[in-house]
């Protein structure tokens, strides 16, 4: 089924849409991703890391508007996301520019935690700069670490081509198979 896909076709003709896209979305595994892609020469590491860390403010900014605007409605409706909801809110209250840079970073707070900072009423303009910051610093991390992955797997296994959508298609079983032990973990811990 997959051995007629081209896949260096599509990096190349779809590649940085898919990391805006996916980066505005959810973006850690795309943009590792693209990092492993631009190792192979058929992305760019720079454009990868402009357009994720475009990306991931523009999202951010779209939840912290939304948090705003319909925080003090929409923030209780979202029962199974108490927790996040309550660790964010506490860590604003600590530490605001802190909470800003990190929400990013931390685990199942990357969706509501922008909500919660605009519903706290945080300055539009503080959240701006310091919500560039951490998507430039979590770009690069992120692409970085794709990068040096696809380095680390070429030494290890020669030539990538070949190996270029079970790779993508291993990188994204990881990080799912991540995902759902976290979550179950959490799911457990709460009752």
């Amino acid at each position: 089924m997959f051995e007629h896909v081209d896949v260096n076709y599509l990096l190349a003709t779809y590649g940085y849409w898919a990391i805006f896209i996916g980066c505005l979305l959810e973006g850690e595994t795309i943009l590792i991703l693209g990092g492993m892609a631009a190792h192979q020469h058929v992305l760019k590491l720079l454009p990868v890391i402009g357009y994720a860390s475009l990306a991931g403010m523009l999202g951010d900014q779209l939840l912290f508007w939304a948090g705003r605007y319909f925080g003090e409605r929409l923030l209780p409706r979202l029962h199974k996301q108490q927790a996040a909801i309550d660790k964010v809110t506490s860590l604003i209250q600590h530490h605001p520019t802190v909470s800003i840079f990190s929400v990013r970073f931390l685990y199942g707070m990357r969706l509501v935690g922008p909500m919660v900072i605009g519903a706290s009423k945080v300055s539009p303009l503080k959240f701006v700069c310091i919500n560039l910051v951490g998507a430039v610093v979590w770009a690069t991390l992120f692409a970085s670490a794709g990068y040096w992955a696809g380095e680390f797997l070429q030494r290890a296994l020669g030539d990538l081509k070949p190996y270029r959508l079970p790779i993508a298609l291993g990188v994204v079983a990881l990080v799912v198979a991540v995902g759902l032990i976290r979550h179950f973990r959490a799911k457990r811990k709460a009752a």
